[in-house]
């Protein structure tokens, strides 16, 4: 037979009959076509054996009993005599003949699927899937396999040269160092990761720590840096353990998500071209004991001076120098803030996920001899002075020398330049590892720089910790010693950090020597306004600190806890922390004003010689008192003296009208008082002219002259002695005033001129009688009286 003729398919019985289908209903020739389909046969060139095509066979009654049916079994199995057919052809059934529905194509593949994972997992080719299984117990805080991520360590005995910095009235403390037993000398660096809560109140003695867990990734460094922006921190810089030696890694920024509770690191960071900066693409150091300081309303972070060593920076294998001191300056702009300084953001650009690093090595004096390395100085941000505000740099040195304290380092942010500005008053001694915090007064017309503590380099090993409190204030630049005899003051300390919340000082650790044996928990709290220490830190934000402000003045959220209406994110917004301060009056006596501001030295008193001090204007904000005595700031453009919102200034208006309704007030108590002293004078002398009266017309009461009718007269010039001899009546009238002066005496009443014998009135009195009339009725007019009624009694007095 040839292989390429089609074969008729062999034509089966007639279907028996099934009792679930009733006969007629359906075309029988049909169905069999559809049920048994002729194979399509097609040439293949290489043939070999198709296993057969299964059918269902249906065990009938003589299957059961072994009875054989011929015809039944041909249409029910595969035909032996095909099989020499098959051998040479392929053959293929029409989609009816085999179907596989989706479905089961899925389990299949599933099943291969889960059948090849488990083989996958332990070929090391291919790293696919999720290990899982029970955790032996012996791995758990171990270095193998998952670990346990253990709480940070709230108690301690001393702890110091950590990482601090505050987000929405959480203060955030990473590492440092710290030990639990006064004798510990090894073993102290730690990456404990630690919260202290500011939108409560707490004592000092249980402040409210919570320990959270230690990071697996971020190293354990000492005297780096923590910058902050609205909801991210990132830790920059640090020195690692020389006891025991833990040598550096790679340099990374690590980042920490507030929101998912997550870090996540940023490798080998590389610079980028910018004014006074350093060329592009060069790798960014990691230093210590270095100035930081963040300004979330900036987007951007600096890290100035500091040293590198073998234990900051990577395979150290210089043997020139043991430590490089550093000048330089290392700013970061946060992802997704604009940086006009740095090329690759100019017009208007914003910086990518990994941010923009900028090394400013040349930046005005920068470059200069009399600009020198330093390392455990101080760094403090002052807003309104040029575009962007300025840095002040203090204190700090090397083994050799110190920064000076009388001229100090100023860098204008704008420009990306260092300029030289002179202090006056008394200077502090020169001191390194100081901490340093600024609050500003409502107006913004002074910005007071706190410094607390510190300690000296020489003599070496011999080093004495400081625990005195400075203040400088700008813009005049005046030194100012507080004085704290009376109180009961911290130990003098180093390396502690130091920030300010709601007007009060927030100071974490430092190092107090070995007279101490413990400082626990090690932080204090200094009333910033009132100049004392205090047992407790009082939240005044509270929980507004946790709400947004949408820019409305009515509006109770205040994140960055700043004087009420200094609120903004911008570079003409207020500082942090400062809600709640006011200048102290030993502030207040060197540079004038009063407690929200007023400053008459609002320039330096050393004239400056270049920079935004010279030439910049700082904002400036407009001061009223509200209900209770709360300060309301108005901000204003900074030279114009008018507000800086759009349209009325209704705080303004409110105040004028409020002063307006004071003024009238005390102006009208004034003229009342005017009008009471008058109308006392008066009311003596008339009472000093009816004695006079009385005693004469008992000495003359047989006087010719008095029965005629003479008037009694006195040298006193009242309305009663201008009565002439008509108004007294005729001869028959001289009895009326004997009786209506008698009358007087004896009943206080006084009837007036008009009295007729009898006593008898001469009808209803004028207005202007009846008030002189008031005179003597025998009582001394009242102050009340005069502040119902002063038009009366100020016909009195014009009477007079």
């Amino acid at each position: 037979m040839d292989s390429t003729q089609y074969e008729q398919p062999v034509e089966a019985p007639i279907r028996r009959k099934s009792v679930f289908m009733e006969v007629g209903l359906v075309d029988e020739n049909i169905l069999r076509r559809e049920r048994n389909p002729a194979p399509i046969l097609i040439q293949n060139s290489s043939p070999r054996r198709v296993r057969p095509s299964r059918t269902v066979r249906f065990r009938s009654k003589n299957d059961v009993f072994e009875v054989k049916d011929e015809k039944e079994s041909e249409w029910e199995s595969a035909s032996d005599s095909d099989e020499e057919v098959l051998a040479t052809i392929n053959l293929h059934t029409t989609q009816n003949v085999m179907r596989y529905s989706r479905l089961y194509r899925l389990g299949l593949v599933t099943m291969v699927l889960a059948l090849m994972l488990p083989l996958l997992q332990t070929n090391a080719l291919f790293p696919l899937g999720v290990k899982g299984g029970v955790i032996p117990r012996e791995t758990i805080g171990s270095d193998l396999g998952v670990v346990k991520r253990e709480d940070s360590n709230t108690d301690v005995c001393k702890r110091w040269a950590h990482q601090s910095t505050i987000v929405n009235g959480t203060l955030y403390i990473y590492g440092g160092r710290s030990n639990t037993d006064p004798k510990q000398t090894s073993n102290t660096w730690n990456n404990d990761f630690i919260t202290l809560d500011l939108t409560k109140s707490w004592q000092i003695s249980n402040p409210s720590l919570t320990g959270l867990p230690r990071p697996s990734g971020p190293p354990k460094v000492a005297l780096g840096y923590l910058w902050n922006s609205f909801d991210t921190l990132y830790l920059y810089g640090g020195q690692f353990s020389d006891t025991p030696p833990d040598y550096p890694t790679e340099m990374s920024l690590w980042e920490y998500n507030i929101l998912s509770k997550t870090w996540s690191e940023h490798k080998d960071p590389k610079t980028s071209a910018g004014n006074n900066s350093v060329d592009e693409n060069q790798p960014i150091s990691r230093a210590a004991e270095g100035s930081g300081f963040g300004v979330a309303t900036l987007g951007r972070g600096w890290y100035f001076g500091g040293h590198i060593d073998q234990w900051t920076t990577k395979d150290w294998y210089t043997t020139e120098y043991v430590r490089v001191y550093l000048k330089s300056m290392v700013e970061y702009t946060f992802p997704g803030w604009p940086n006009k300084e740095i090329d690759s953001l100019s017009e208007g650009k914003t910086a990518g996920d990994e941010g923009v690093w900028r090394n400013i090595t040349e930046g005005g004096l920068q470059d200069k001899a009399g600009f020198p390395e330093r390392a455990d100085g101080a760094l403090a941000y002052i807003p309104g002075f040029g575009e962007d505000g300025i840095l002040i740099g203090l204190s700090g040195g090397t083994n050799d020398t110190f920064t000076q304290m009388n001229i100090i380092d100023i860098y204008d942010i704008a420009h990306s330049s260092w300029y030289k500005q002179s202090t006056s008053g008394k200077m502090p001694e020169y001191r390194v590892n100081p901490c340093i915090t600024v609050a500003a007064a409502a107006d913004g017309s002074s910005y007071n720089v706190y410094m607390f503590g510190g300690q000296n380099l020489q003599p070496a090993a011999q080093q004495i910790q400081y625990d005195d409190m400075w203040i400088l204030s700008v813009p005049s630049f005046t030194w100012i010693s507080v004085n704290m005899t009376e109180q009961s003051v911290p130990y003098g300390r180093a390396g502690h950090t130091c920030h300010v919340w709601d007007g009060q000082m927030i100071v974490v650790g430092g190092y107090v020597g070995q007279e101490l044996t413990c400082d626990s928990p090690g932080i204090y709290v200094f009333n910033m306004s009132s100049l004392s220490w205090s047992d407790q830190f009082t939240a005044l934000t509270g929980e507004s600190a946790l709400k947004a402000w949408s820019g409305n003045d009515d509006d109770s959220g205040n994140p960055l806890a700043q004087q009420k209406n200094q609120r903004g994110f911008d570079s003409k917004a207020g500082l942090e922390g400062s809600y709640g301060y006011n200048v102290p009056a030993a502030v207040q006596s060197v540079i004038g004003g009063k407690e929200t501001g007023g400053a008459t030295l609002t320039a330096p008193i050393q004239t400056p010689t270049q920079g935004p001090l010279l030439t910049g204007k700082p904002q400036t904000y407009t001061v009223t008192t509200g209900p209770g005595g709360a300060i309301i700031t108005e901000a204003a453009t900074p030279g114009s003296g008018k507000g800086g919102r759009d349209g009325p200034n209704i705080g303004a208006i409110v105040a004028g009208v409020v002063a307006g309704v004071f003024a009238v007030i005390a102006a009208y108590f004034a003229f009342c008082a005017w009008v009471y002293r008058k109308q006392v004078k008066v009311w003596k002398q008339h009472a000093s002219m009816m004695a006079a009266q009385r005693n004469s017309i008992e000495k003359g009461a047989n006087d010719p002259w008095a029965a005629a009718g003479a008037t009694i007269s006195s040298s006193a010039k009242v309305s009663s002695e201008r009565m002439g001899r008509d108004q007294l009546g005729s001869s028959a009238g001289n009895s009326g005033v004997q009786d209506g002066l008698m009358r007087e005496s004896n009943d206080n009443a006084y009837q007036g001129a008009g009295g007729v014998a009898g006593g008898g009135s001469l009808g209803r009195r004028s207005s202007d009688s009846s008030s002189t009339e008031d005179l003597l009725r025998g009582q001394e007019p009242s102050f009340v009286g005069v502040l119902l009624n002063p038009r009366r009694s100020l016909r009195v007095i014009n009477r007079d």
